[in-house]
């Protein structure tokens, strides 16, 4: 639990100064859309392996 409260706080320090506004919004959506890649992609790696796919 330490380690996720660790990271919350790098990712609101990354934000904090920066300016304009709308770069930080993109940014934060981008970081929020590469979480999801990286998540389905792990998804999809563990259900080929689970379910016997020949690599």
């Amino acid at each position: 639990m330490g380690t996720l409260l660790h990271f919350k706080s790098l990712y609101q320090e990354a934000f904090d100064d920066c300016r304009p506004s709308y770069l930080v919004l993109f940014l934060k959506a981008y970081s929020v859309f590469c979480a999801v890649l990286l998540a389905m992609a792990v998804y999809a790696f563990l259900y080929r392996v689970f379910t016997g796919f020949e690599f």
